[in-house]
């Protein structure tokens, strides 16, 4: 008789997140309980081969990784923006508008 795991797949939009509980033959892998969830049916829109990573309670994961009872697979969006090149602009206009503060009042 072959044993069986329950994990969770999320995958979480700007509006709601997407929570599914699967349950799979034990030795599984990530790819096996993403593909069973049925999140690839509903948003087509995910690249798990291409541009969505993904992960196991949010440490970063190969699709190949065995999972275990309880596991939680996320499947993480593409950043819209680099984040350090968020910072940096934003340290550049702060910088500018300290520079060009007006005349002191006396």
């Amino acid at each position: 008789m072959a044993a069986f795991i329950d994990v969770e797949v999320s995958y979480a939009l700007p509006s709601k997140q997407e929570l599914i509980k699967v349950r799979v033959a034990e030795g599984a892998t990530v790819r096996d309980a993403i593909e069973a969830s049925g999140v690839l049916v509903k948003h087509p829109d995910i690249e798990i081969d291409g541009r969505n990573k993904v992960g196991v309670f949010a440490k970063l994961t190969r699709l190949d990784t065995v999972l275990r009872d309880r596991d939680r697979v996320e499947i993480y969006r593409p950043l819209i923006a680099d984040p350090k090149a968020v910072r940096k602009k934003r340290a550049e206009e702060g910088k500018a508008m300290k520079k060009g503060g007006g005349p002191a009042e006396e």
